[in-house]
């Protein structure tokens, strides 16, 4: 009897053994690939963007995974390469069959893994602002196009600031594209452009452009430099002591990272004043924010600072999760399918991804820096804008047509891999 016992309990035992290891076999991670810069000039933006969706996925586990299965992250560097951001992406996909893409920055390195996504039926959830004229079936935008950042700050700045603008940009498609439309507005609204500049990605000569900022003396410096370059503009101004109270910043690509560097190496003396246009400042006050800022420095400790692309690039996930759970699976093109009934609250406030052009209905702020080193909000746009890709007032085949002579400027490249800046 007692023998009988004794088998009883070890069939038992062993059992239950196997059908917990047939539940972990049947139900393997789910595996994603986190595509961004961890090396060029790129890397000072794009860094705390990893962390932030590494973040989110950490409290996806927490909260059982996706579809009962535990979420893995696949971290692969563009090296601030356009080519490396398209070889990264077709490996990602071919060889470690991760299901969705979450990465990028520039746009230009955005447009050559749109190659490789829309070929292979893929998924992209690309978290940074950028120039729009561009919607793709395997692209999900959770960050702001030009009619939500660039056209408040601009009608914020003639308002408040002046009409007189200079432009100043990184070579690539972005800025040109983005400048266009301040160019466009200023002769809506009777405003003039004095100046427009573009360096090559990573320069850190500024003093000739400096010297013709001060010939021109603009109302406002509308920037649109990425990376560390905006670290060598800002010294020059200071060098040629050139203040906020001077002639202000008005920074496209600049939030709380890169902010808390200048800081560091400036002094926020200098920094004081400038502006900054997005949809997320750390200061934004809520619950939700509050949570997630202490979520990020419990995890990467207390001196980091939380920005707009990390928010994004969070809300991104957190997104694709909830699609992923409503259409029962994890295929990208299922997936993709269901991004467009999502939304959320999330630190940066309600987030909706437009079921008709994949981009996201977000709040816009303006920032401006105080002594603290953070970002004073003072405007918001108190609602939810919808994106506008394509701006209304030239048809969609004029604005692809001036991105594509850009493209074969370059010698068909998204940015100016090696000419002269001008």
């Amino acid at each position: 009897m007692k023998r009988a016992i004794i088998i009883t309990w070890v069939v038992f035992f062993l059992a239950i053994m196997l059908l917990s290891f047939k539940k972990e076999v049947a139900l393997p991670p789910v595996q994603i690939g986190v595509l961004h810069s961890q090396t060029g000039t790129m890397a000072v933006s794009e860094q705390s963007v990893i962390d932030a969706t590494l973040l989110a996925i950490d409290q996806l586990n927490l909260q059982g995974g996706v579809l009962g299965r535990k979420v893995e992250a696949i971290v692969a560097d563009g090296g601030s390469d356009p080519a490396e951001f398209s070889r990264q992406a077709q490996r990602l996909i071919d060889r470690e069959r991760v299901v969705a893409l979450f990465g990028c920055w520039t746009s230009a390195s955005r447009k050559e893994v749109k190659k490789v996504v829309e070929e292979a039926n893929h998924l992209l959830i690309y978290p940074v602002q950028y120039e729009g004229v561009e919607s793709s079936p395997s692209i999900i935008y959770t960050g702001l196009v030009p009619n939500q950042q660039i056209k408040p700050a601009v009608k914020w700045a003639m308002d408040n600031i002046g009409n007189r603008f200079f432009l100043l940009g990184s070579d690539y498609i972005f800025p040109h594209m983005a400048n266009t439309l301040i160019r466009d507005m200023a002769d809506f609204v009777d405003g003039s452009v004095v100046g427009e500049r573009y360096v090559l990605l990573g320069s850190s000569e500024f003093d000739y452009i400096i010297e013709e900022i001060e010939t021109t003396r603009p109302a406002v410096i509308f920037n649109t430099l990425n990376g560390d370059s905006n670290f060598a503009f800002f010294a020059a101004l200071k060098k040629h002591g050139i203040s906020a109270a001077d002639i202000p910043v008005f920074s496209f690509s600049i939030a709380e990272t890169e902010l808390q560097v200048l800081s560091d190496r400036l002094g926020i003396e200098f920094l004081v004043g400038h502006y900054v246009a997005g949809s997320y400042f750390q200061t934004l006050p809520g619950i939700e924010n509050n949570d997630f800022i202490n979520l990020f420095t419990d995890r990467f400790g207390n001196e980091r600072r939380v920005t707009d692309a990390m928010v994004s690039a969070y809300d991104g996930v957190m997104l694709w999760a909830q699609a992923a759970q409503e259409s029962g699976s994890v295929d990208p093109t299922v997936v993709c399918n269901a991004f467009g009934r999502q939304g959320r609250n999330g630190p940066g406030g309600i987030i909706y991804i437009d079921d008709h052009n994949h981009h996201a209905w977000k709040s816009v702020r303006i920032g401006r820096i105080n002594y603290q080193g953070l970002f004073d909000i003072i405007w918001d746009s108190q609602k939810l804008i919808k994106p506008e890709p394509y701006p209304f007032y030239r048809n969609v085949n004029i604005w692809q047509d001036m991105e594509n002579q850009l493209y074969k400027q370059w010698g068909n490249n998204w940015q100016n891999p090696q000419g002269v800046e001008h």
